[in-house]
């Protein structure tokens, strides 16, 4: 805690562009942001987003109405792997705004809110890629992964050798949530942001997500 308190503070120091402090300063009580970005492929360190979506989250309200999404125009060619995933084209993106303009827009509108996401680590490399390059600094903002929540819950108390399964798909079906269209930017960040809110009632209720039984070797046989 005092190293990553250090690290903050460091990092605001060495601010590039001090309009941006408020990312250092906590966001509304109970708000947190659930976050997706689609990219050219999944090396972060030369790939880049081709869209972006940011959805608020207040208490147990989904500010789906109120959410930040853009297109981006990349640096880089579309790798042909990653548009089968998510179906953005050269075409699709040629006309949108590089990410050095949205980015200002993205960032104020996430604030110092914690940032929400499904395998979360990925989603911020690729914006710390462009938060380096305009401030200097990667972004401060604590973060939730739902995978780890949902681990808990549900595989917390397993005994070993119990088979895990963390897909997306998996975890929705779990908690009984419907499969939008994945791998869209704002479809990922909303069921991303439904899973959450879930989770975080089973935590604050400490209700466990039960795990299939596994039947013994002779169960359903005749002695």
């Amino acid at each position: 805690m005092a190293l990553r308190w250090l690290s903050r503070l460091m990092d605001k120091a060495t601010l590039a562009d001090k309009r941006y402090a408020f990312l250092f300063e906590p966001g509304p009580p109970g708000e947190v942001v659930s976050i997706d970005c689609e990219t050219t492929g999944l090396d972060p360190r030369r790939d880049e987003i081709i869209s972006v979506a940011a959805i608020r989250i207040r208490g147990d309200r989904i500010l789906a109405s109120e959410a930040f999404q853009s297109v981006v125009r990349p640096r880089v060619a579309i790798a042909a792997e990653a548009i089968k995933v998510h179906g953005l084209r050269e075409v699709d993106v040629a006309d949108a705004r590089p990410m050095s303009e949205i980015l200002p827009d993205l960032l104020r509108f996430i604030g110092g809110r914690p940032l929400v996401g499904y395998y979360i680590d990925f989603d911020i490399a690729m914006l710390d890629n462009h938060v380096t390059e305009m401030l200097g600094i990667q972004l401060p903002n604590p973060r939730v992964e739902v995978s780890s929540i949902y681990y808990e819950r549900k595989y917390g108390d397993a005994p070993p050798g119990t088979q895990i399964d963390l897909t997306f798909a998996n975890i929705l079906r779990d908690l009984n949530l419907p499969l939008f269209n994945q791998h869209d930017a704002f479809s990922d960040a909303l069921m991303t942001a439904m899973i959450y809110v879930n989770l975080k009632d089973f935590v604050a209720r400490d209700i466990r997500i039960p795990r299939a039984r596994v039947k013994p070797r002779n169960e359903g046989f005749g002695g």
